[in-house]
């Protein structure tokens, strides 16, 4: 299913929108990763070639980082890799993965999709990007209000993450072929059902066709 939008609430216009990556981090990405998501892998050049156009086009691009530890919270008890010993998420915490050479910090962003000077980076210690966060201060502060949403997990820190832009007043897409998760039927729920009353949803080729006819 290319789009499944059920209609089209507004234009994605370039002047004010931005690019949001969720959750691309060592921990969920890599091979043998605590809480690894191997779909993710599949979204990487869909992301890359996302981060590289809006860079071209001068936009803001912005990450997330799930972030855990060190005291017990309710989501130890949904997602207990982020107890000790895996410590999953928890700054400072250092492992090594199959697909990379060298140790890495589990909360880092991978190097495919690295951060680039001018970035910014959003951390959170829950699902949604804009719960608690400094997210919506600075899309404001730089104009925007629209978001194009990519990353992991679908059905839920990018799931939340629209529906937290939507309850802020943030035009949303989700991008179709740059989100990733670990149960496909649950990937297709989520995306049908922020397209009927949160969000569009669009491949990176809809949304870089509509951003340059705007």
């Amino acid at each position: 299913m290319a789009g499944l939008s059920y209609a089209v609430p507004f234009d994605v216009v370039l002047s004010r929108t931005a690019l949001l990556v969720v959750d691309m981090q060592n921990d969920f990405v890599r091979v043998g990763a605590p809480q690894e998501v191997p779909d993710t892998r599949s979204t990487i050049p869909v992301i890359r070639m996302l981060i590289d156009r809006f860079h071209d086009l001068d936009r803001p691009v912005i990450y997330t980082r799930f972030i855990a530890g060190p005291e017990p919270t309710l989501m130890w008890r949904w997602s207990p890799q982020l107890e000790p010993p895996l410590r999953s998420c928890w700054p400072g915490t250092m492992r090594t993965y199959p697909d990379a050479a060298g140790p890495r910090e589990g909360i880092a962003v991978i190097d495919e999709l690295a951060p680039r000077p001018g970035d910014l980076t959003v951390d959170k210690m829950g699902y949604g990007a804009f719960h608690r966060t400094i997210l919506l201060d600075l899309l404001h502060a730089r104009g925007v209000d629209t978001v194009v949403v990519t990353g992991t997990v679908t059905q839920i820190c990018v799931d939340e993450t629209v529906r937290g832009a939507f309850e802020a007043g943030i035009q949303a897409v989700a991008v179709r072929d740059g989100v990733s998760s670990f149960d496909p039927e649950l990937h297709e729920a989520a995306l049908r059902n922020l397209a009927q009353k949160f969000a569009r949803v669009m491949t990176a080729a809809q949304v870089l066709a509509e951003l340059t006819a705007t």
